[in-house]
C-alpha cells in the first residue's frame, strides 16, 4: 500500500509539472506569435480628413517600463482633429493620432524597479488585465505605454465604455476640482452640454449641488441632455440670445464659472456672462483658437481665466491614480452615465468619417473606433 502510494504521488507529481511546463510553453509560443507588423492609423502631412490614412507600420518595441496592450477600442476626441489640422503641430511626419484606448495586457513591464513601486502594484498591470491607457497614437492595433498611463480596468465597466474614460472623463473631473471646483449652491455655465466632455461635467456639478445651465444646438440634443444630466436649463444658441438667457435665469448676476470647450466664437460674450470674480475655464478650440487679447480684460469683474490641459493634472502616478479611482467610482455608482453615441470601423474611412461627425455638432455623447475584438 506504501509503495502504491509513493508511485501516485510521484506520477502526480510528474503530470503537475508536466502540466506547469505546457503552460510556460503555451505562454511563450503566445509572445512569440506576436506579429512583426501592425495597422495604425497616421497623417503623413497636416491637412483636411483626406490625409488620414491606415497604415501597415512596424509593432512597437516595448520598453522595460512599459505595458504592451492590444487595443480593443480607441476614444474619439477634437484634440485629434486639432492635430490633423496642424493647430497643435505634428514634430515630425507621419505622424499617429489618437489619445486615449482601452485594451488587453499582451505584456506587463519588466523592469524591476517599476514592479516593486506601491503605486504600480495597486494598478492591476498584469497580462491579460483589462486596461484604458492614455498614449499618443492610440488608433493602431497595438501600443506600448509607459505604465504610469496605464491602469486596470473594473469588471463592471465594459472595454467599450473604458475608452471614454480618460480625455473626456478626466478632464470633466480634473478641470471641475482643480481649475474650478464645482460648489454646491453654485450656478455653472457648460457650453456645448450634449457633447461627450459636456455631458459628463454635468453630471459632475449636479451631484454636487450645482445649477447646471448648458447651451447646445438643436432640440434633441437639449432634451437629451436634460434628461441625462438634469441640468436646470438648457439654452438653444441656435435661437436664443445665450447672454440674455443666462442673465435672466441668474437675474442679473451671472455664473461663477463658464466651461468653454468653443473657443473663439463664445470667448467674448463669456465675460458678460460671469458674476463678479468669476472663472472662465477656456478648454477648448471647437470654432477655432481664442485671438490675443489684452489682460485688461479680466479687470472689470476680477475674473479668473484658465486654459489648462488634464496631462497636468494626472502627471504624477499617484494623480492619476487618484482621478482614475475616483472617476470609477462615479461611474460604477451611477452618479456619472457613459453615453457612447456611435462605433466607427478601423479604417482610413472610418477615423475620417468620425472626425467629420465630431467636428460637425450633429453628435450627441462619445465616439469610438473598435479596433479589434480583443
Amino acid at each position: 500500500m506504501f509503495s502504491f502510494s509513493s508511485v501516485t504521488v510521484k506520477a502526480a507529481t510528474t503530470t503537475a509539472r508536466s502540466s506547469l511546463i505546457l503552460r510556460h510553453l503555451s505562454t511563450t509560443t503566445r509572445r512569440m506569435s506576436l506579429p512583426d507588423r501592425m495597422k495604425a492609423i497616421i497623417i503623413p502631412k497636416h491637412g483636411d480628413v483626406d490625409v488620414i490614412e491606415l497604415a501597415d507600420v512596424p509593432l512597437p518595441t516595448q520598453q522595460p517600463g512599459e505595458a504592451l496592450i492590444k487595443v480593443g477600442y480607441a476614444g474619439v476626441n477634437f484634440i485629434d482633429t486639432y492635430m490633423r489640422k496642424g493647430l497643435y503641430p505634428a514634430q515630425s511626419f507621419p505622424f499617429r493620432i489618437g489619445q486615449e484606448s482601452s485594451g488587453t495586457v499582451i505584456r506587463p513591464p519588466s523592469d524591476a524597479s517599476v514592479l516593486a513601486e506601491e503605486e504600480f502594484k495597486k494598478r492591476g498591470i498584469k497580462e491579460g488585465a483589462k486596461v484604458i491607457a492614455r498614449y499618443t497614437g492610440s488608433f493602431a492595433e497595438y501600443i506600448s505605454v509607459p505604465w504610469k498611463d496605464v491602469h486596470s480596468l473594473p469588471s463592471n465597466i465594459p472595454l467599450r465604455d473604458g475608452a471614454a474614460l480618460i480625455i473626456q472623463g478626466l478632464t470633466a473631473l480634473t478641470f471641475a476640482t482643480e481649475a474650478h471646483n464645482i460648489q454646491a449652491g453654485e450656478t455653472i455655465l457648460i457650453h456645448t452640454i450634449a457633447g461627450g466632455l459636456g455631458l459628463i461635467l454635468a453630471q459632475i456639478a449636479k451631484a454636487r449641488g450645482a445649477t447646471v445651465i448648458g447651451t447646445t444646438s438643436t432640440e434633441e440634443k437639449a432634451q437629451f441632455a436634460k434628461t441625462h444630466t438634469g441640468a436646470d436649463h438648457i439654452i438653444l444658441y441656435t435661437k436664443e440670445d445665450t447672454v440674455k438667457r443666462v442673465l435672466e435665469i441668474t437675474q442679473g448676476e451671472g455664473v461663477h464659472a463658464v466651461f468653454d470647450g468653443v473657443g473663439k466664437d463664445t470667448f467674448d460674450s463669456n465675460f458678460e456672462m460671469l458674476r463678479r470674480k468669476g472663472t472662465l475655464v477656456s478648454l477648448g478650440n471647437a470654432s477655432g483658437p481664442v485671438p490675443p487679447f489684452a489682460p485688461l480684460k479680466l479687470t472689470p469683474k476680477n475674473i479668473k481665466l484658465l486654459r489648462p490641459t488634464v496631462a497636468n493634472y494626472i502627471y504624477t502616478p499617484s494623480e492619476f491614480s487618484h482621478y482614475v479611482e475616483t472617476f470609477y467610482s462615479l461611474v460604477s455608482s451611477g452618479v456619472v452615465k457613459v453615453k457612447i453615441f456611435k462605433e466607427y470601423a478601423f479604417t482610413a474611412e472610418g477615423v475620417r468619417q468620425a472626425q467629420i461627425d465630431i467636428t460637425g455638432h450633429s453628435t450627441i455623447g462619445k465616439l469610438v473606433v473598435k479596433v479589434s475584438d480583443d
